[in-house]
């Protein structure tokens, strides 16, 4: 449960590094709160059954249904994590010893249709990937802090 919540104590911290284990537990963590946003939803007599009411040509009538009750729940969620999940990225790519700044440019690629996907991936990939071992010009190493080279 630490590795889930270190995120948000490290709120808008843009610098250091991060393991891949604070950032895969956290990105667990909000699939679970998600879950059971949605499932707390359902069970009120929420879901996508009401989207069935709605005037799809009128997108006053379509956002007012996305911002109805449920709606508002997960877009208030999102705005509570979206700073810790910004900053967990970056620091992420700090591990790999990658700018921050690669962060937005994958965000960029996304928004070009057919590219969204390979840039998906690739952001996955390399989330995913194990970060440099020993000190690099963002920090020490998250994992293994004090392995510097005492002798050197």
């Amino acid at each position: 449960m630490e590795w889930m919540l270190m995120p948000f104590r490290r709120y808008a911290d843009f610098k250091g590094r991060a393991r891949r284990m604070e950032f895969w537990m956290f990105a667990l963590f909000n699939l679970i709160v998600y879950c059971v946003l949605a499932l707390i939803v359902r069970m009120m007599g929420g879901g996508l059954s009401n989207m069935a009411d709605v005037n799809l040509s009128s997108p006053s009538s379509v956002f007012g249904s996305f911002l109805s009750g449920a709606g508002i729940v997960f877009l208030l969620y999102w705005l509570a994590i979206l700073v810790p999940l910004i900053a967990v990225t970056v620091r992420r790519f700090h591990d790999r010893d990658m700018s921050g700044w690669w962060y937005l440019g994958f965000i960029v690629i996304a928004l070009i249709p057919l590219l969204n996907i390979l840039s998906s991936i690739a952001l996955i990939v390399l989330m995913a990937l194990p970060g440099t071992a020993g000190p690099n010009r963002f920090g020490p190493d998250p994992k293994n802090p004090t392995s510097e080279d005492v002798f050197a």
